[in-house]
């Protein structure tokens, strides 16, 4: 197994936020990988499909995303993203405003290629 490049974990980074503004779920698609695990600030685990069927109901829809202390951890098979998000949208229509940091691990998915494999989320406090 090889380590990952910082510019390809970028990329693939800045392609996701694209996707999540836009909610192009067919990007979001190609991003996620099936057996994605992914916890949510609210303590509350997602599955990939759970995750496609908020952007593609509108449920979900977000207006900026303003990413800032972005950390990248590359190792042998998989890399670990931290990125502080300045998040604004709708849920539900209900508008929110909120800061989040985002862990993502990028690894081979069991299609075999580099997706989202796991991920968390938690509010960040201003201190």
């Amino acid at each position: 197994m090889n380590k990952h490049s910082e510019t390809q974990i970028i990329e693939l980074e800045d392609r996701l936020q694209q996707a999540m503004l836009q909610s192009n779920i067919t990007e979001l698609d190609a991003l996620i990988a099936p057996e994605l695990l992914f916890t949510t600030h609210f303590g509350q685990l997602m599955t990939k499909e759970e995750d496609l069927e908020g952007h593609r109901s509108g449920a979900l829809k977000f207006t900026a995303l303003n990413p800032s202390d972005r950390l990248i951890q590359l190792n042998e098979g998989f890399s670990v993203v931290s990125v502080l998000m300045r998040l604004q949208g709708t849920y539900n229509d209900t508008d929110f405003d909120q800061t989040i940091r985002f862990t993502r691990v990028w690894g081979m998915s069991s299609t075999g290629i580099l997706q989202i494999v796991a991920g968390h989320t938690s509010v960040a406090i201003d201190r």
